[in-house]
């Protein structure tokens, strides 16, 4: 395994033509979305959280893929939820470290074939009281990603032209009335057709990111779908 800290300080300049409006809106902070926005917290409650990092890993392609993962339904927190490979930050480690780190352990993506282009700003999750770094990175896609048992059930490479697309987004609503945007992504392991939902911390990033790459395509974000119940036993308000 190649040193995740020597990837993480990569080459930041050869970034493909695909990627070139997102890497600069992560590096002007300009164009994040309202509503990843509202998902940050004050120095006050992030000085109580623990710190955590999630790699947004993208392909180089015209119409760039975007790794996202499957948890494993066994896991204590957040199972069976799709979101982006991570986990917490190590003593002495940098958010880019330890998200290319989670990458390896979870799907064996080698850290020497990514360059980070940056990270949104962090954020405060209050159910599991991470405070966590998105580090928005790309890779050539090539090569197989393997997810380890009992962290992850499956991987997902969507296209950004599915995630855009305005059938797949939705608005969701928790009992808490906190609200916030949706995808339906393709499950590759479910029955034909079928679709799996990405909510709460993961959609907001996806939603960032699609914002700050210029990809966005208006969507109605007043039809609020259900958030499925296998994920509700690991909710609090």
């Amino acid at each position: 395994m190649t040193d995740p800290e020597s990837a993480a300080h990569g080459d930041r300049v050869a970034v493909p033509e695909s990627l070139r409006p997102l890497a600069d809106g992560l590096r002007e902070d300009l164009v994040l979305s309202e509503a990843f926005r509202t998902r940050q917290f004050g120095p006050e409650e992030i000085g109580t959280s623990r710190e955590a990092a999630v790699l947004v890993l993208l392909t180089g392609d015209a119409d760039p893929e975007v790794v996202l993962i499957e948890r494993a339904t066994g896991l204590r927190k957040h199972a069976g939820q799709i979101a982006f490979p991570g986990g917490g930050v190590d003593a002495g480690e940098s958010p880019e470290s330890a998200a290319l780190r989670e990458a390896w352990e979870e799907v064996r993506l080698d850290p020497s074939l990514v360059t980070v282009m940056g990270r949104l700003p962090a954020a405060r999750i209050p159910v599991s009281q991470f405070h966590v770094h998105a580090v928005v990175a790309w890779w050539s896609g090539a090569g197989d990603l393997v997810p380890q048992p009992g962290e992850v059930a499956q991987v997902l490479r969507v296209p950004v032209s599915s995630l855009v697309a305005p059938q797949n987004r939705s608005s969701w609503r928790h009992a808490s009335g906190r609200t916030g945007p949706g995808f339906d992504v393709p499950d590759a392991d479910g029955p034909e057709g079928g679709s799996l939902y990405v909510w709460g911390f993961s959609a907001y990033v996806l939603d960032a990111v699609l914002e700050a790459g210029g990809w966005t395509l208006p969507w109605d974000k007043d039809r609020y779908m259900e958030i499925p119940t296998r994920f509700l036993p690991d909710l609090r308000p």
